[in-house]
């Protein structure tokens, strides 16, 4: 995914009021998310720790999520190939730093822990999205990468419910049927499921899975574990 103004972003089309429908309940998602990353990642106030994936946005209810619940703000370094330095004024003593959305400008496990919440669904195809988890690894000693599952009946990104069940090229083209060209394209959406989000992963790499349920189904995979 390249940048294009606030085309290129996960909050595309955030005019559309189910868009804020989502992001109330999305909040209550991420929360509950939150409380696991916490749960999983033991994380102190000693703990240095990266959020892959901010987001400019300031009008959503769920935007940086975690940089509202995370209790020791002055130990995050956050990340985005958007511009969002005004993390730093809201939450004095975050760093931000602005990267191109691959390569990430920090030394090989130069923190303790990584936080990735809806990034890996939009950096593209399944080679973009392995080369991202490898640089997410790289950086950090334990990780904790969150995606929407391809296999929650309502798509939310487009609020079209089954069609992402198709084999992704039909997908595609039904999208751009429905004039979501946007969304049809691979670089600015490509859901995964388990099965999916566990093959991006080395082999061997020691990746556990958590499934967020909303409604008794799965609408969230939580990917975590130790980098190799």
């Amino acid at each position: 995914m390249t940048p294009d103004d606030d085309k290129a972003i996960d909050y595309f089309g955030k005019d559309n009021p189910l868009i804020r429908l989502k992001s109330k309940q999305s909040i209550k998602a991420r929360r509950a998310m939150f409380d696991v990353f916490m749960d999983k990642m033991k994380a102190t106030e000693d703990s240095k720790v990266i959020d892959i994936g901010v987001t400019p946005d300031r009008t959503l209810a769920d935007s940086n999520a975690f940089e509202q619940f995370y209790p020791w703000k002055g130990r995050v370094t956050a990340t985005s190939f958007e511009d969002a330095s005004f993390l730093e004024d809201q939450y004095p003593g975050m760093r931000f730093i602005q990267t191109d959305g691959k390569a990430l400008p920090f030394e090989d496990k130069e923190f303790d822990i990584a936080y990735s919440s809806a990034v890996l669904e939009h950096v593209g195809s399944a080679a973009d999205q392995r080369e991202f988890l490898l640089e997410m690894m790289r950086i950090t000693k334990r990780f904790f990468l969150a995606v929407p599952n391809r296999w929650f009946p309502l798509e939310l990104h487009t609020f079209i419910p089954l069609t992402h069940w198709l084999p992704k090229p039909m997908h595609r083209r039904v999208l751009r049927k429905l004039g979501k060209d946007f969304w049809a394209k691979e670089e600015n959406l490509n859901l995964v499921g388990a099965g999916e989000l566990l093959s991006l992963f080395p082999r061997g790499s020691d990746v556990r899975l958590h499934k967020h349920r909303l409604l008794g189904m799965p609408s969230n995979l939580v990917a975590y574990g130790t980098s190799p």
